[in-house]
């Protein structure tokens, strides 16, 4: 429900079989999946808040033409990146009461032209949890290709693992979180939109950076914090890597083909 003043109000549940189903794709071999009752790992919450449109109110390119977030005909939508903080975690099979609010929209000038800048907060309250949430979404007028960045050096990292990524998985993971962005699963729409493949979602990163950072820390992260920094594709696997900064303390990062495609705080 999104009310006049802007706010969204929705209570949703992250269902024991939707975790089991990340849990596979992720190819997580630390444990059982999440049972009923059990903690939900950091931003498993997005299992439970996936857009809602009908098929007839899709855009060309798979997102919702209307919604809480302002419209931007003709504009590129991309996650460039966010931030959590786990008060308490909320658990598998609870309701979870989410409220979200567009808090800023700027429109500033970057290297691909004008860029217009969105930031979404919310919190997430169940009966054993609270979470906080800031989400950065940035709109830029299509161009004819992609710039990549610059490859760096691989050295200086404590720990390094290598995530395959091919179609299935964009594919299952965008059946996961209900995300119809054409540039993840439709190779001709992503190429005309001048990517050279399938995007690899900047949430997937995000969702396995966090999960590193916990095997690193020894425990449950309770912040985190990741910024996208260049888009990563189906023709290189992703290399996450991680090193300790401090007590609890976590810098990370995932690159694909040499280059940096989202960098990566967690704090214990």
């Amino acid at each position: 429900m999104i009310s006049l003043d802007g706010v969204e109000h929705r209570v949703e549940t992250v269902s024991a079989s939707a975790a089991r189903a990340l849990h596979d794709l992720l190819d997580d071999d630390g444990g059982e999946p999440p049972a009923d009752g059990d903690e939900l790992p950091p931003l498993w919450h997005w299992l439970a808040f996936f857009p809602r449109a009908r098929q007839r109110d899709l855009g060309e390119d798979g997102h919702p033409a209307s919604g809480l977030l302002p419209p931007m005909p003709g504009l590129r939508r991309m996650h460039a990146g966010g931030e959590l903080d786990i008060d308490a975690g909320v658990r598998v099979g609870e309701p979870l009461e989410r409220t979200t609010t567009v808090s800023d929209v700027q429109v500033k000038s970057g290297r691909t032209g004008e860029l217009t800048f969105v930031t979404t907060h919310a919190v997430v309250r169940s009966a054993t949890g609270r979470l906080r949430e800031r989400t950065d979404l940035v709109y830029r007028r299509p161009a004819g290709s992609t710039r990549a960045g610059e490859a760096e050096p691989a050295g200086g990292w404590d720990v390094e693992r290598t995530v395959p990524v091919d179609p299935t998985v964009l594919f299952r993971f965008s059946a996961l979180t209900y995300n119809a962005h054409r540039i993840h699963y439709d190779r001709d729409y992503a190429a005309a939109e001048g990517y050279p493949g399938l995007v690899v979602h900047g949430p997937l990163q995000a969702v396995l950076l966090v999960r590193l950072a916990g095997a690193v820390a020894g425990g449950p992260v309770r912040r985190f914090r990741y910024r996208a920094c260049a888009p990563a594709y189906d023709s290189a696997d992703l290399v996450l890597r991680a090193r300790r900064r401090g007590p609890g303390d976590i810098e990370l990062a995932a690159f694909a083909a040499g280059v940096r495609t989202m960098s990566a705080t967690a704090t214990r």
